[in-house]
């Protein structure tokens, strides 16, 4: 039979709402030159959810976070059972006497932070080590410092690491010099105005919404300044979708598809519909900025490059554009080196399977995922960066941004035909990528494709 363990005066710390901070130094009433091992089983469970829940605040799936708990929980001798969501946790541990333990716990909201993940990473594979053979003084010291660990970046750096992954990305859609440059400045604009109110905790639909208006107009600005002073065609006024696609919600899309395949299934919807929401809210911002504007979508004119020039055009383009984003995902830069590195091959790869050997577009993104997984597998091995940290920028590149906002502008114009074509279209790859992902995982990752 089961007992709860826990005292009722710890019940009103145990679910908190999402603005009200978890105070972990109220769970402990051992002495703090105590062994964990010898802790109670609340000190216990205490510190394996404030692990899970600093994981889950970096962005990384449910798989991910649930691994690190059931590390930990076995270490001290525990069972963790977990329910993860996208901002929240749900967990009971019992221990070898049959006492059991629930906790309820939610974040504010959702963020992406690999520096921190790795750090996270690395204690967990310590305290395994060790036999979880640490003082509570010492765990407690180590997680707030790793919880405090601010951004790598400042404002103004995150501005400019957005700047040149949207730069990068325009290219790739077929961009030229005058829509680099624009993208350029007005994706550091929009970053900035997001960055600036998510520091002031403003909601994220709010965050977004400005972030892509502020891009929009900054794009336009730059442009007519172009084509006043050094009269460049208008034809170019269509890299503005370049500008907004740092709102691109990489890191829930991928880790949602990755969950669902773990039938990890509420943390997966939750991620997929965050997602959606997301792009519904860039897509409808940069629909209504481009009505205002007087802008539409169309093709960019052709670059008229050599096969050679161009695929090293893609590996410049590629790398910066997934170095850039690894910056914003407060990677340092030697992690975004690496994924730089492999999303590059991966994706001029991709580029050039569906423009010179004419393979269809998703079983080329399949392809590059794949390969992406398999690279950041051999990296991982070779110098210990979280997994993710290195596939999903390289993916992130890759995701149909500008497929999708096609669709919603021709959509929201009751164009149907076309728009649903586009959105297919998206859809298709979109799926092919973590398929891609989950297969190199498959291969390359023993604990992953077992079940227990």
């Amino acid at each position: 039979m089961k007992t709860e363990s826990t005292e009722q005066e710890y019940h009103h710390h145990l679910s908190h709402h999402h603005h009200m901070r978890v105070q972990w130094e109220e769970f402990f009433q051992s002495d703090d030159e105590t062994k964990i091992k010898e802790a109670t089983l609340i000190e216990k469970g205490s510190i394996i959810s404030r692990v899970g829940m600093m994981m889950l605040s970096c962005g990384t799936g449910a798989w991910r976070v649930r691994d690190a708990m059931d590390t930990l929980a076995r270490t001290l001798d525990l069972t963790c059972s977990t329910d993860i969501g996208l901002i929240s946790i749900v967990c009971t541990y019992f221990d070898v006497d049959n006492q059991s333990y629930s906790q309820s716990l939610a974040l504010p909201t959702t963020g992406v932070n690999m520096a921190k993940l790795n750090e996270l990473e690395k204690f967990v594979r310590q305290f395994e080590a060790a036999g979880g053979d640490f003082e509570i003084k010492t765990i407690r010291r180590r997680l707030g410092e790793i919880e405090h660990m601010k951004g790598r970046y400042p404002l103004w750096g995150s501005s400019l690491a957005a700047a040149l992954a949207c730069g990068g990305f325009i290219f790739l859609l077929g961009g030229g010099i005058p829509e680099i440059i624009c993208s350029f400045i007005g994706a550091g604009l929009g970053q900035f105005a997001r960055g600036s109110l998510a520091k002031r905790r403003i909601t994220i639909a709010a965050t977004t919404a400005v972030a892509v208006a502020a891009a929009c107009l900054s794009y336009y600005l730059a442009f007519m300044l172009g084509h006043l002073f050094f009269n460049v065609d208008m034809i170019h006024m269509r890299g503005y979708i370049g500008a907004m696609l740092f709102v691109i919600p990489g890191f829930p899309f991928i880790t949602s598809g990755l969950d669902i395949s773990k039938l990890d299934m509420r943390s997966g919807l939750e991620r997929m519909a965050y997602a959606i929401f997301i792009i519904l809210i860039a897509t409808g911002t940069g629909w209504v900025m481009a009505t205002a504007l007087q802008i539409k979508p169309g093709d960019l004119p052709a670059l008229h490059l050599s096969k050679a020039i161009l695929t090293a055009c893609r590996l410049v383009a590629s790398f910066c554009g997934v170095f850039g984003f690894s910056l914003m995902f407060n990677s340092h830069r030697r992690m975004a080196a690496a994924a730089g590195l492999v999303g590059a091959i991966a994706n001029t790869m991709r580029l050039s399977l569906v423009d010179f050997a004419h393979f269809p577009a998703p079983l080329a993104a399949f392809l590059a995922a794949l390969l992406a997984g398999l690279l950041a597998g051999y990296v991982r091995e070779k110098v210990g960066y979280p997994r993710i940290a290195l596939t999903v920028p390289s993916i992130v590149i890759m995701v149909p941004g500008l497929y999708m906002y096609r669709g919603i502008f021709l959509l929201v114009l009751t164009n149907v035909g076309a728009g649903a074509t586009w959105m297919t279209e998206a859809l298709m790859l979109v799926m092919s990528l973590p398929a891609g992902l989950l297969t190199a995982r498959i291969l390359t990752d023993k604990k992953w494709r077992r079940v227990d």
